[in-house]
This record gives structure tokens, C-alpha cells and sequence, in this order.
């Protein structure tokens, strides 16, 4: 039979949940102010501007009669589905969110959440990261989550100390060089 006409089963509620990092069990979601906000504004777009929208077409086209072969209908509901499950999947990562402010470390010279921290490797290579929440993270920009392998090694460490970070390839020495907080928010 052609893939064409074989009718798409539901997905898995969960899917957003899946594709996220894992909250580690007994862990809070830490996250920072900003990253908070961020999340809070897409979970206002999607309710408040993307859903409605979505709404209107796929009523517009169920009121054009048949169904099987209405492609906004179709399409429509579809998007629907994605839209009402991150919907969903941010809702729950709000409500178990534990916003952190990192500035009131501003100041200190030891690594904690939300701090940014530029250290060197054994080969003189510096990399500067900034400890943010998992729903955060974004290693092309330099943004590590609280649970990585690297986060988790240099937290609690101050500027001038080494770390020995254990890496699949093997053991690396880290000195930490620089640590830093925003200033707060006035």
C-alpha cells in the first residue's frame, strides 16, 4: 500500500519530552531569570497568538465539508497537536522550575550556577562557558547546563584552582582562570 494513504497514528504526548535533556531524578530545574522568561514568553506566543490562528484555519476548513481530503484541515489539525503538546511540555518545565539569580554571587570568585567562567586546558586552550539550567543550554554559544560533565567538575571551584575533568578520551587538567556573575538587576 502507498505511504500516501496509511492514516498517521497519534504520537506519544511525551515527544517534547524525549527530545529535552532529562531532569535528574530528585534534581530541581534550576534555571536562570532569564531563561525563565524566555520560556514563559513562548508558552504565551504559542497560547495566546500561534494557537488562535491555528484555530480560525482549521474551522474555516471544516466548515468546507469534507475532511478526508482538506489539506488545512488536515494540516491544521495537525499543528494543533504539536502547538497543545509544547504547550504541555512547557507548562510542566515551569512548573517545576526553580529560578536561581545568579547575581547574588556578583562579585565572588567561586563557580556556581550562573556563573561564567573561562578557564585553560593542559594545551593552553582557554573556552569560556556560563552555567545555565537545562532547558538553557546552548553549547554553540557557550552556554553549559548544570549537569554536564563540565559544570558538574569545576562547581565549587575558585579562580587559581585546577580541576581534573574526566572526558571519554580520557583525563584532562583544567585551571580556572577567570569567574564572573551579572551584576543585579535594577
Amino acid at each position: 500500500m502507498n505511504k500516501a494513504f496509511v492514516k498517521e497514528t497519534e504520537q506519544d504526548d511525551d515527544d517534547d519530552v524525549q527530545l529535552a535533556p532529562p531532569i535528574p531524578a530528585g534534581a530541581k530545574n534550576y534555571i536562570t531569570p532569564a531563561g525563565y522568561r524566555r520560556i514563559k514568553d513562548e508558552l504565551l506566543q504559542l497560547i495566546d497568538v500561534e494557537r488562535p490562528e491555528v484555530v480560525k484555519v482549521v474551522h474555516w476548513a471544516a466548515s468546507n465539508g469534507d475532511r478526508s481530503e482538506n489539506g488545512d484541515y488536515i494540516y491544521g489539525k495537525r499543528r494543533l497537536r504539536e502547538i497543545d503538546r509544547r504547550i504541555r511540555f512547557l507548562t510542566k518545565r515551569l512548573d517545576l522550575a526553580e529560578v536561581v539569580d545568579p547575581s547574588v554571587h556578583h562579585g565572588s570568585d567561586q563557580i556556581f550556577f550562573g556563573a561564567t567562567v573561562t578557564y585553560s586546558n593542559q594545551d593552553g586552550v582557554e573556552n569560556t562557558i556560563t552555567i545555565v539550567g537545562i532547558d538553557e543550554f546552548d553549547p554553540l554559544k557557550g552556554k553549559v547546563s548544570w549537569i554536564s560533565p563540565i559544570a558538574r567538575t569545576i562547581t565549587k571551584a575558585r579562580e587559581g584552582d585546577t580541576v581534573t575533568l574526566h572526558t571519554p578520551t580520557g583525563v584532562e587538567e583544567l585551571e580556572i582562570l577567570e569567574v564572573s556573575y551579572p551584576a543585579a538587576a535594577e
